[in-house]
């Protein structure tokens, strides 16, 4: 299906919900934007579902929800990623996602989530990998 052409990059998109939000969920939306494209400079931004930030490289890695008390990084195979830090801490009882919910006043850990991030990169590189081969 095509896109109209008046539909603007996912990254203005989220520059927009970013700037939109200008409350705390927007500055923590920011910093996590931030942290993504350290962890991974060729990180896709993407706009789904009616306005949900999504990362992807070689298929989704995460999104970045807003809601009222939190915001949320859902990792799209986040069950197959350790986790020695501890982040995730919602939709633990899925097969599949996993998610971090922060709150207001919340800081993440910067390292250990860029760690998760590539983790997530490179379960998605090689899952892609191991498709061609077969």
């Amino acid at each position: 299906m095509s896109q109209p052409a008046t539909e603007q990059p996912a990254s203005q998109l989220i520059d927009a919900r970013i700037k939109e939000l200008g409350d705390w969920r927007g500055e923590t939306l920011a910093r996590l934007r931030a942290l993504i494209h350290e962890a991974d400079p060729e990180v896709v931004e993407e706009w789904k579902w009616r306005g949900v930030p999504v990362w992807s490289h070689d298929g989704i890695i995460c999104t970045g929800e807003t809601y009222k008390q939190v915001v949320k990084m859902t990792f799209a195979k986040g069950a197959a990623l350790e986790d020695p830090a501890g982040l995730f801490n919602a939709s633990l009882d899925g097969n599949t996602r996993r998610a971090i919910d922060l709150r207001e006043g919340e800081r993440i850990d910067a390292g250990a989530l860029k760690a998760l991030i590539r983790a997530a990169v490179a379960l998605n590189t090689a899952s892609k990998k191991k498709g061609r081969s077969k």
